[in-house]
């Protein structure tokens, strides 16, 4: 069971919502619009968050980029727009997955327990490399004993990398294994992501290798 924040200032859909994630065995919050979304969360922590991109007040872009600073717990999407650079802006900014408006409550639940699931699977040991400590545990990654703040996509590419050095994995395989067989995305997603992790890691990001037209790879030893 899960505590799951969900951020709808549809009231008919909220209740939707809700009633489909209890089903689940979950538990729900509410939330009317983006600025009572991150009250909660600053008093709260969450393990998955539901969030519509139209709302008042305060955008689902805007409350999924400070949700981050915040958390790192998978986040959804909700969304009218089915257009490809809209959806790459909610992954900049930290979503983990997209529902596109109308959509069956069923698969939302799906997606939820999926991501859910990968979270739950990634805790195990210690892994480290270099100057990186990953502690799947407490979902956290440190640089030379700095904690640095990953989003949920981030950790999970760095964790999958960490756990399999010198494996070669092609962007279709990434896309697989992190967003899903589901994804409606590109490739360009694993691109982005890739690159916004490396700007983190700093100069240990020379353990991510790109090879061209093959995907990438963690190098442990370098």
């Amino acid at each position: 069971m899960a505590n799951i924040l969900i951020v709808e200032d549809e009231k008919a859909m909220q209740d939707i919502l809700a009633e489909y994630m209890r089903r689940g065995g979950h538990t729900c919050v509410t939330a009317d619009d983006g600025v009572d979304a991150l009250v909660l969360l600053k008093g709260s922590p969450m393990d998955l968050m539901i969030l519509d991109v139209m709302m008042p007040h305060l955008d689902g872009f805007s409350v999924c980029r400070m949700a981050r600073e915040m958390s790192n717990m998978p986040i959804i999407m909700l969304t009218a727009k089915s257009a490809e650079e809209d959806k790459l802006k909610g992954y900049d900014y930290g979503a983990d997955d997209y529902v596109t408006k109308p959509f069956s409550p069923r698969v939302l639940l799906a997606k939820a327990n999926a991501l859910l699931r990968r979270t739950a699977a990634a805790d195990a040991g210690a892994v480290s490399a270099g100057k990186i400590l990953l502690q799947p545990n407490f979902r956290k990654v440190f640089i030379d004993g700095q904690e640095i703040a990953l989003t949920h996509k981030e950790y999970e590419l760095l964790a999958l990398l960490m756990a399999n050095p010198g494996r070669i994995f092609s962007r279709e395989q990434l896309l697989n294994r992190i967003w899903g067989y589901d994804f409606e995305g590109t490739s360009r997603t694993v691109d982005t992501h890739i690159k916004t992790l490396r700007q983190k890691l700093g100069g240990e990001s020379r353990h991510i290798v790109t090879l061209i037209r093959s995907g990438y790879k963690f190098e442990a030893a370098i």
